[in-house]
């Protein structure tokens, strides 16, 4: 299983960097069902791109030596948890987006868990 876990969080982080990539290439246009938008709207989407980049760097980290980086892990998925709350939060205040985020928003909302469950069983425990 563990060997499984590291091919999981190697494949997530190269997703999330290619993701953040295309975000710092192209900007808003990246996403899907967008709109035109102004140059701070713009810069705030490649500036969030940058931090996802980070996270997608921290995934590959943590794939190579899984075993010993469950804390990290634990925080890589509550990041990716929160991100989902202000993402319900704008469907709740903003309304539904693209369908294509509703299926991310759910996505956001339950790998997170699925990620410390599993990482419990496959790590080290942690010292506090």
């Amino acid at each position: 299983m563990r060997q499984v876990f590291q091919g999981f969080l190697a494949l997530f982080g190269a997703i999330v960097i290619g993701i953040s990539l295309a975000h710092m290439a192209i900007g808003p246009r990246a996403i899907i069902g967008s709109v035109a938008v102004n140059p701070t709207m713009a810069g705030e989407d490649r500036f969030f791109a940058g931090l996802f980049l980070c996270s997608g760097i921290a995934l590959l980290w943590c794939a190579r030596d899984v075993q010993r980086k469950r804390g990290y892990i634990n925080l890589l998925a509550a990041v990716f948890f929160v991100g989902g709350i202000g993402r319900l939060l704008g469907v709740a205040i903003d309304g539904a987006p693209h369908p294509f985020y509703l299926t991310m928003l759910a996505i956001e909302l339950v790998l997170p868990p699925l990620m410390v469950v599993v990482a419990m069983r496959v790590t080290e425990p942690v010292s506090v």
